[in-house]
């Protein structure tokens, strides 16, 4: 289970890493990355931080890991998913389909509310399913 851990907790990095550089799947914008003197270069390192100590001191770091992780999938609703179930003002539609304008998509944009693109989503379930396997890992040890 721990490798199990170890290479979800590897993929969601790489995938991640695409916030800070851009990813482009041919012609299609994946996520246009923002830099590391940012709040997700500041995301990554924390992110890094607990993953490392993770593979360095598994009892200990798993722990780290999953706080690091838990804070960071609230984020994340607050930032993208509370808006995809509860609604968003005009103003803040506007300003996320702006910033994500060019980004591939699965769902199309909404009139009323947010709708995260390709890699919110996958990201989000990379996130939880880090989350799950090592509270199992957890709960097994």
């Amino acid at each position: 289970m721990e490798q199990a851990v170890i290479i979800v907790t590897a993929a969601l990095w790489l995938w991640f890493l695409g916030a800070v550089v851009t990813y482009r799947l041919g012609k299609y914008l994946l996520v246009e990355g923002v830099g590391v003197k940012s709040a997700e270069g500041f995301m990554l390192a924390l992110f890094t931080a607990g993953a490392l100590l993770y593979l360095l001191r598994p009892r200990a770091g798993r722990w780290v890991l999953l706080a690091v992780l838990l804070l960071w999938l609230t984020v994340q609703f607050f930032c993208h998913w509370y808006y995809t179930l509860f609604g968003a003002s005009p103003r803040k539609l506007e300003g996320y389909n702006r910033c994500f304008a060019g980004t591939l998509r699965l769902i199309p944009r909404s009139d009323t509310r947010l709708i995260p693109d390709l890699y919110h989503i996958v990201l989000h379930v990379l996130i939880l399913l880090d989350i799950l396997m090592l509270t199992a890992c957890a709960l097994c040890a």
